[in-house]
């Protein structure tokens, strides 16, 4: 196979992903939030049961046969993240186990945050405030805090904005603040 074709499959799963994840995370950390009236975070559920889950899950393993064990182990474990959420939304859990699950979930975010070094705001930047939304979110459970709570939402929500800018940049050729627009190669150094 051409590697330029290769190149280009991965970087398009890639970007559908990256996509799927930041309208999830906008969906979710705006639920939290309580900025727009009668609209929660479980009302995000059908959302990231089917495009932050299954899609996501689905890119992930794409991104595995393309080779892409980094990228493969992050889409697939946040859509299995996105699907165990979004299935459960509604059942009776005590407050101390949905913090336990979100501060469990939280280290997978910082696992991917330090797997990605490098990769700069797009990659590294998403998967760091993934982590803190997460771990704000579980210590709101766990305290009870709606203030923690919204907080955690509004990080969520920032994440996903730039996992969507970050996908959207690398479509349109838009700059990433990175010196470079999207899609482009990496400058050579030496």
């Amino acid at each position: 196979m051409d590697n330029d074709v290769s190149a280009g499959s991965a970087t398009s799963t890639s970007t559908l992903g990256h996509l799927a994840l930041g309208l999830t995370l906008l969906a979710f950390g705006v639920g939290h939030t309580g900025v727009i009236d009668n609209v929660a975070a479980a009302d995000a559920s059908a959302l990231a049961t089917w495009v932050g889950g299954v899609a996501l899950f689905i890119v992930g393993l794409l991104e595995f046969r393309a080779g892409n064990a980094g990228t493969g182990t992050a889409f697939s474990g946040l859509g299995a993240f996105w699907f165990t959420w979004g299935t459960a939304v509604g059942a009776e859990v005590s407050t101390e186990a949905a913090g336990l699950f979100l501060l469990l979930w939280a280290l997978l975010a910082l696992t991917l945050t330090a797997s990605s070094a490098g990769s700069g705001l797009f990659g590294q930047g998403v998967y760091g405030l993934l982590c803190v939304s997460l771990l704000l979110l579980g210590v709101a459970s766990f305290a009870e805090s709606g203030g923690l709570a919204k907080a955690g939402g509004w990080v969520g929500a920032v994440a996903g904005l730039a996992a969507w800018y970050g996908a959207t940049a690398a479509l349109a050729k838009w700059p990433t603040f990175s010196g470079r627009a999207a899609g482009r190669g990496v400058p050579a150094t030496g």
